[in-house]
């Protein structure tokens, strides 16, 4: 440390002291109800983030995937900018199916207070015999643990049958999935359940590749999800082959009458979600819907590829953009958004309780920034020039004990103390929000300006060598009250 940060260090001890005893108030930032800390997509990268079910549950998202392999992997996140640094952490390995495997398209349902997975499976003995499994947790927690409860019959002579999830209606469960017809043609299928693990009868068929826009590339319809709103009951799917660029979204409706009848589902005559050239999305499909944590905002997870070339493989991310809705009642998905497109976090992230915030440090004038952008965990924290970006934003969270957390607008990360340090001069950082001491903060505020001291370290959020400077270092200090380490949070 430079001996001019030394010696501006050992300024009295009475004036720190004084600050210590002053009358203190909660730190008051703007009130409003604002969305979750912003984020770009992919919010998943490649590989393991193809076919994507995506719910969010008790204020933290879930998500699975296709892994290319026997493992399911989850990632959980209390916010979607979160997800893209969160860790992957195995919930079962498909090891006895079938000689097991390929694993793909994991579905993530909650039934009666238990979470189940419904996934497909490629056995190494051929293609012939691509087929549903499913588990079963043993509490109402979406990480598990699992059980694996089998395979559905949903064809005749164990037949192929994939992509499989599950819609409630009228008081019972159906499962919808993609499985060929005697015709030849991928389609639709729905089967009654007579528990979360198994049918009671084998499927009937609902939609088939019959349009033009369902046969680019191949005739397909398949990945069914339900989506309910007010009464009505919607199944959207993916059609078209998912080599080509054109795999797309189209929509069934439910109109009431036996739902295992063809009769009773609508097909609406165009897409609702393709191919956007100008945006650089190609390919979106096979998608899930989940809600925002405040229950106000439906949300879709989908996959897509960047370029027209990239087929079925391990190219394809998942992105997700808010759900609107049309004057008649039906989703308005819009168009899907360029991987540039900065977009507001779902409302009501962390708890409903998040409040955004600029940080300025007193002595500098400068803001709290992500500095250069960054996303990964690690990214580096500085002070830079007041701009209104989003890198300059905060999403301030109680942990419900006094202390808060600070998740960034921009990277969705967390302000962190890095490696743990407790000396002076510990550096700061941001990193996948945990929950964990290390990033956690002490706010109190005294005439306006607001201290910031770490749960784990006890030191506090300091200019470091009281710079002036866009690009000054942030660290942490052992606790003067000097301006160097008072903050405008608001």
């Amino acid at each position: 440390m430079p001996s001019a940060h030394r010696g501006r260090r050992l300024l009295p001890l009475v004036a720190a002291l004084l600050t210590a005893l002053s009358p203190t108030t909660a730190v008051q930032p703007r009130a409003e109800a604002a969305p979750g800390p912003s984020f770009t997509n992919p919010v998943v990268p490649a590989p393991n983030s193809a076919d994507p079910t995506l719910v969010q549950h008790n204020g933290n998202y879930y998500y699975v995937a296709t892994t290319w392999s026997s493992d399911i992997l989850m990632r959980r996140s209390s916010t979607i900018a979160g997800l893209r640094g969160a860790p992957e952490t195995r919930i079962f390995t498909a090891t006895q199916n079938e000689g097991c495997c390929t694993m793909w398209a994991p579905h993530l349902e909650q039934i009666n207070n238990r979470w189940y997975v419904y996934y497909s499976v490629e056995p190494r003995s051929g293609y012939g015999q691509r087929r549903t499994h499913v588990l079963e947790s043993a509490a109402n927690d979406p990480a598990g643990p699992y059980t694996y409860r089998g395979v559905l019959d949903l064809m005749p002579g164990n037949g192929w049958a994939i992509d499989g999830a599950v819609l409630k209606l009228n008081g019972a469960l159906y499962f919808h999935y993609s499985a060929f017809h005697t015709d030849g043609l991928q389609s639709i299928y729905i089967a009654p359940m007579s528990s979360p693990t198994a049918v009671s009868a084998r499927g009937t068929r609902i939609s088939a590749p019959t349009l033009a826009w369902e046969r680019q590339g191949q005739p397909v319809n398949e990945g069914s999800f339900a989506l309910q709103r007010n009464d009505r009951t919607f199944l959207t799917y993916s059609a078209s082959y998912c080599g080509t660029a054109d795999y797309k979204l189209g929509t069934l409706e439910y109109r009431g009458g036996d739902p295992l009848a063809v009769s009773s589902w609508y097909k609406f005559p165009n897409p609702i979600f393709q191919r956007n050239d100008a945006n650089g999305v190609f390919g979106p499909g096979h998608h899930s819907f989940f809600t925002s944590p405040d229950g106000t905002e439906t949300w879709i997870a989908y996959h897509a590829n960047s370029s027209a070339s990239q087929g079925c493989g391990t190219t394809r991310t998942t992105r997700v953009q808010k759900v609107s809705w049309n004057a008649d009642g039906t989703p308005n998905l819009g168009v899907p958004v360029p991987t540039s497109t900065v977009l507001p976090g779902p409302s009501g992230e962390s708890g409903g309780s998040t409040t955004r915030v600029r940080v300025r440090n007193q002595h500098s004038g400068l803001c709290l920034d992500d500095y250069e952008f960054g996303t990964a965990p690690g990214a580096e924290v500085r002070q830079w020039t007041c701009n209104g970006a989003t890198v300059q934003d905060w999403y301030l969270a109680p942990t419900g004990d006094g202390y808060h957390t600070l998740t960034n607008g921009h990277s969705g990360l967390c302000l962190d103390n890095k490696d743990w340090g407790t000396a002076a001069g510990s550096v700061v950082q941001q990193w996948t929000c945990n929950g964990l001491a290390v990033q956690q903060w002490r706010l109190t505020t005294t005439s306006g300006t607001t201290t910031l001291v770490n749960r784990h370290s006890g030191l506090c959020l300091d200019d470091y060598d009281f710079a002036t400077e866009p690009g000054a270092e942030v660290r942490q200090w052992t606790c003067t009250g000097q301006a160097n380490q008072r903050w405008l949070v608001g």
